[in-house]
């Protein structure tokens, strides 16, 4: 049997267990794909990653994520996660910001006074979402599609599909039939008005086909929405809320800087540190 550091960290909870967990295995490399994906399972957390040597030069770490249902090139609060635990081990980045090298290429992780916060990678597929995949979307959110207010392709890694719906009021009001998805990932964002809360919009997530039926806090889709929608329908910086039907209470910033990168930050806390014997 061999042992591993191991962290398990909250990720854009605004208080302790409010967030999202991912599962962070220190020291990976004698670990195998078969071996992931069964620690994966066996986690049965959004994300579970696996710490490893960075192979491009220009990176300080290498990261593999993995799902309940499989790997994923890039997720959001498993990038914060996973940098906050390689710092608190004793990690060291080679330049002002952390790098991290994972499926979709180098994504940057800046230290901020606010905590850590990840520029969103390119999105990999934008624009119109076609009749046949809307009229899916629309038939698993149990909604009409005059209920639909926009909704626009947002994939930077796992295959979102935004839909913006009138308000938070009926993002909260959702109640799926997960099945009719057929493999597509979507999120749903709706406005809430001024002094309603202390966010300003509401996100839900699901990708129910990897394991996940709803997210409880989603950095990816939070990044592409803020590349879709922030500085023309919502604000250049603003502050979601997700993981409310769940019992969680997320809080995600996101920023669009002047020159367009779109920034995603939150809190991270560890609360779980041991070690996985296998």
């Amino acid at each position: 049997m061999t042992t591993f550091p191991f962290r398990q960290v909250d990720v854009f909870g605004a208080g302790p267990l409010a967030g999202n967990p991912v599962a962070v295995v220190h020291d990976a490399d004698a670990w195998g794909e078969a071996q992931m994906a069964a620690f994966a399972r066996w986690t049965n957390l959004s994300e579970t990653t696996f710490l490893l040597p960075a192979t491009d030069p220009d990176a300080d770490y290498r990261v593999r994520i993995w799902t309940p249902g499989g790997e994923l090139p890039f997720a959001g609060h498993p990038t914060l996660g996973t940098a906050h635990a390689w710092l608190e081990a004793g990690g060291v980045p080679a330049g002002e910001d952390v790098v991290q090298e994972c499926g979709v290429g180098l994504v940057t992780v800046a230290r901020t006074a606010d905590g850590l916060a990840f520029a969103g990678p390119p999105l990999r597929r934008s624009g119109p979402v076609s009749d046949d995949d809307l009229g899916r979307i629309v038939r698993g959110l149990r909604i009409g599609a005059d209920d639909v207010v926009d909704a626009a392709w947002v994939d930077n890694g796992p295959g979102w599909v935004g839909v913006r719906l009138a308000d938070a009021a009926t993002v909260l009001a959702v109640e799926p039939d997960l099945a009719a998805f057929e493999g597509l990932h979507v999120g749903l964002v709706g406005s809430y008005t001024p002094g309603e809360s202390d966010a300003d919009v509401e996100v839900r997530a699901f990708v129910p086909d990897i394991g996940v039926p709803e997210d409880p806090v989603t950095g990816s889709l939070n990044a592409g929405l803020g590349q879709w929608l922030a500085g023309s329908v919502l604000p250049a910086g603003y502050v979601a809320s997700q993981g409310t039907v769940l019992g969680r209470r997320g809080r995600v910033r996101v920023r669009r800087a002047d020159d367009g990168v779109v920034w995603v930050g939150g809190s991270t806390v560890t609360t779980v540190h041991g070690e996985v014997t296998l």
